[in-house]
């Protein structure tokens, strides 16, 4: 009995020991126990982008890698040297035929991408010698197409990458801007994921005291503290999922883009402000009163932030059916947006001098945009003179409440700069810098596994002072929470949705 008791203490400690974060080092070789697509089969596709280029890059895994190698080249003296580049003639296996000159790289498992044996032919990128080649390898025994994120999936189960990693991996090869970029870019070095692994070591320790004391309180072998400290474990790691949580959506409108709203009244100028964010002809713009009709949208990159901006229907009453539903797409997108641009004619704010306050703050109220960040704009300045601007900007100047306040012409184009320069700087806020700080949640599905990672870290608080099985119990859910982010547990349900969006040869 003493005997067992012994054997499990030390079963407890084994697994404290082992998952003691290195800070960097630490790199599981398995995440988990799904086996590798086609195994035993070695995959090849076109691993660069289609179409006439400069030099394409065909990519081979697997156990054949080494024998495609020899069987395309004929090099007499072996192999390359590993991770060295080559020039050799590709040939057809059957034929014989010179199919291209190129540069050949050797990547013997498990120093590869997918920690198997690999082989790149960086070839001319000609269609005809991309299709040659890809033909030749489709010959060869054991060897078949890749699938969509097929090379990835294999580098994820040979614990090369974590899920988070292949994420970050993902979202770079599909960055438009500046900041898409940095973002994915250091998701993809693994500081998202060292993150959760963090947590998931802190409660591991948390979960081995806890059993301790569980199995071993009542022969007093346990010090005395070890509840306290599985408190503080609990707590603080709270602390830091909470805040975490708390990121006002920065990293995911980072990685979708933010949703970017111009609206107002009819005929204020927002057709004539979308196209000179543009610079083309975006929308169509007349003097009538409500010709936009419903929401044009258009893909943005402004300051390096992806943005999706949305021309809308002019907000007022109306009896066209047509430009009813107008104004209802545009309070729907309203309740969607991210940032309001809204706008107004100052002629009409002139003509309303003596009630200016009320006109504004109705105006934004009617917008619903009191809770939300929003940029007003005063368009139409150039029909005004100096002394009836100068009165308008200093009964303005007067409402502390409003927003940050852009006066322009989208006639003239003065004080589009302006406006420019204070939209980049409400985007930054809005996506934050994703080279500074903690790094950002991009994933709806990690926000959904956090919530439920701390929804188990409050059964262990209900159930600590009444049933101890119970509270260990919320410490196993909550730990699998964190392990069905980066893969470590759980990964057979989420793995056709992190590759199925990767492209061929990736």
């Amino acid at each position: 009995m003493l005997w067992k008791r012994i054997s499990k203490l030390r079963t407890i400690l084994g697994v404290l020991n082992r998952n003691v974060p290195s800070y960097g080092r630490y790199k599981p070789r398995h995440f988990c126990s799904v086996p590798p697509v086609g195994q035993g089969h070695t995959i090849f596709a076109l691993s660069s982008g289609r179409g006439k280029c400069g030099v394409a890059v065909i990519r081979v895994s697997g156990p054949a890698s080494a024998f495609c190698l020899s069987q395309l080249t004929r090099m007499k003296q072996g192999l390359p040297p590993p991770r060295t580049a080559v020039l050799h003639s590709i040939s057809d296996p059957n034929s014989g035929e010179v199919l291209d000159r190129g540069l050949l790289l050797w990547f013997p498992g498990p120093q590869s991408f997918t920690g198997e044996d690999c082989a790149e032919f960086h070839v001319h990128g000609g269609p005809a010698v991309i299709s040659a080649i890809l033909q030749a390898l489709g010959s060869l025994p054991g060897l078949r197409p890749a699938e969509a994120g097929e090379f990835t999936q294999r580098a994820f189960q040979a614990g090369k990458l974590d899920l988070t990693e292949v994420e970050g991996l993902g979202d770079l090869i599909h960055a438009e801007t500046e900041a898409q970029r940095r973002q994915a870019l250091r998701q993809m070095a693994g500081d998202l994921g060292q993150i959760y692994q963090t947590w998931s070591h802190t409660l591991t320790r948390a979960l081995a005291h806890l059993e301790a004391f569980i199995d071993f309180s009542e022969e007093e072998n346990i010090e005395d503290g070890v509840l306290n400290q599985v408190d503080n474990f609990v707590r603080q790691l709270q602390m830091e999922i909470s805040s975490h949580l708390h990121d006002n959506r920065r990293g995911e409108r980072l990685r979708s883009g933010v949703h970017v709203v111009i609206a107002g009244e009819a005929n204020a100028g927002k057709s004539s402000l979308l196209n000179a964010i543009c610079q083309r002809p975006a929308a169509i713009v007349s003097p009538i009163a409500g010709t936009t009709r419903d929401v044009v949208e258009t893909a943005l990159d402004i300051g390096g932030f992806p943005v999706l901006l949305s021309d809308t229907a002019g907000l007022r009453d109306t009896h066209d059916i047509i430009e009813k539903e107008g104004v209802r797409r545009t309070r729907e997108r309203l309740e969607q947006a991210d940032l309001t641009v809204a706008l107004l004619d100052v002629v009409g704010l002139l003509e309303a001098s003596n009630k200016l306050a009320h006109l504004l703050f109705s105006f934004l109220e009617d917008l619903n945009v009191r809770q939300k960040q929003c940029i007003l704009v005063l368009n139409k300045i150039d029909l005004l003179n100096k002394k009836e601007l100068n009165y308008l900007h200093c009964a303005v100047k007067k409402e502390e409440d409003l927003p940050t306040v852009c006066w322009l012409s989208c006639k003239t184009g003065s004080g589009i700069e302006e406006f420019l320069r204070v939209l980049r700087a409400e985007l930054e806020i809005l996506c934050g810098n994703p080279l500074l700080g903690m790094p950002s949640l991009t994933q709806a599905r990690h926000r959904s596994h956090l919530h439920k990672c701390l929804e188990a870290l409050g059964l262990y608080e209900y159930y600590k002072e009444t049933d101890m099985a119970l509270a260990a119990e919320g410490l196993r859910s909550a730990l699998a929470s964190l392990g069905r982010i980066t893969g470590k547990v759980g990964a057979e349900e989420i793995l056709n949705l992190i590759f199925r969006d990767f492209c061929i040869g990736k």
